[in-house]
């Protein structure tokens, strides 16, 4: 299997993905909403989009799809319920979606940040996770448009928690500073994420930093629900949270706080 993380430079920080095999160099797009940007370095690695994917249906995501399935024939896949239009290939939790000879996905059904909302792990050694605007690198994904936070926690306590510390995370966007600094706001004492924050390698997305469940566990504040200094400055903001809160209640809470950051 072979990324290209493709970084858009527009106003809301997307990423666009190419995942390809490397034998046959059949390629799928992940949310190309810079269809340039991914036409071009598929012709630069000598690859052949077969199939685009959609997360979810926010414009920013889906807004490249009908140059790049114009530009290839490829065929789009999204969630099954998703208000997305010419959807090919509808996918569910547990579709396996194929790219040439040997790459193989899973479809994870996660919503939160939308209803119809759906992640891609890899079935490799090291695997990866495409997680659209579920999962960000030190924070989670919010629920203005379509979501709800009870879901999103679902998503996280019931998926994402289960999965090995070694999988690679690749998130729709580059939000690593501002989590980063949200995380430190909650959790001052997290020395993990004072590093992350002074260093360099965290501000180039043209070189983005892979993030990993390992490392979201010692930086992302949606995954340390019983922290203590997380619970103790949230109980600053809401006295009436109890001393031992429940990390559903930690969870409501802190995406409640992240949405006016």
């Amino acid at each position: 299997m072979i990324v290209e993380q493709i970084w858009t430079g527009n106003a809301w920080r997307n990423f666009n993905y190419l995942i390809a095999c490397p034998e046959t160099g059949e390629a799928l797009a992940v949310d190309p909403l810079d269809h340039k940007k991914c036409l071009g370095k598929a012709t630069e690695m000598g690859w052949d989009i077969t199939q685009v994917l959609n997360t979810h249906e926010h414009g920013d995501h889906t807004g490249g799809n009908q140059a790049v399935i114009a530009a290839t024939g490829a065929r789009l896949l999204a969630h099954a319920s998703a208000d997305i239009a010419g959807i090919d290939i509808p996918i569910a939790a547990g579709d396996v979606i194929r790219i040439g000879k040997t790459v193989e996905f899973e479809a994870l059904d996660t919503p939160g940040h939308t209803m119809s909302h759906v992640c891609l792990l890899s079935h490799t050694d090291e695997p990866a996770l495409f997680s659209g605007d579920t999962l960000f690198n030190a924070g989670a994904g919010n629920c203005h448009n379509g979501g709800h936070p009870e879901q999103l926690f679902d998503t996280f306590v019931t998926q994402l928690s289960l999965l090995p510390d070694n999988t690679c995370v690749y998130p729709g966007h580059d939000y690593w500073a501002n989590n980063l600094a949200f995380t430190l706001d909650r959790e001052p004492d997290n020395e993990r994420a004072n590093q992350l924050l002074d260093d360099n390698g965290i501000q180039d997305p043209n070189h983005a930093l892979v993030s990993t469940l390992g490392l979201e566990r010692e930086v992302n504040t949606f995954f340390r629900l019983q922290n203590p200094s997380v619970i103790r400055t949230l109980r600053e903001s809401f006295p009436d949270l109890p001393e031992s809160p429940e990390p559903k209640a930690v969870f409501l809470k802190l995406r409640e706080l992240r949405n006016q950051w």
